[in-house]
């Protein structure tokens, strides 16, 4: 699992079938000092998340259709979760 930060959403008004439902976002990877890294993506929120909001999410395929309960569905990526706080010991 991964940080990001939700930065957008998208909406495609014509996709595939089996994305209908799916809240799209565009996501900027964080590393765990919530810098940017890479480049933005687009994942399928399975949590609610807003812009702004610092997010888990998974890039596996698997593990990304599992949380959005799509086995069948062109998944990559999904936001699995809203970040509260992140602690690191030094």
């Amino acid at each position: 699992m991964n940080l990001g930060k939700v930065i957008g959403t998208v909406i495609a008004t014509r996709k595939d079938e089996r994305l209908v439902g799916s809240k799209l976002m565009i996501t900027q990877p964080l590393d765990y000092d919530y810098k940017p890294i890479g480049n933005p993506f687009i994942a399928v929120d399975t949590v609610g998340a807003g812009i702004g909001e610092v997010v888990i999410y998974t890039t596996s395929g698997t593990a990304a259709r599992l949380a959005a309960r799509k086995m069948e569905a062109p998944i990559d990526i999904a936001i699995v979760g809203i970040v509260d706080k992140v602690d690191i010991e030094p």
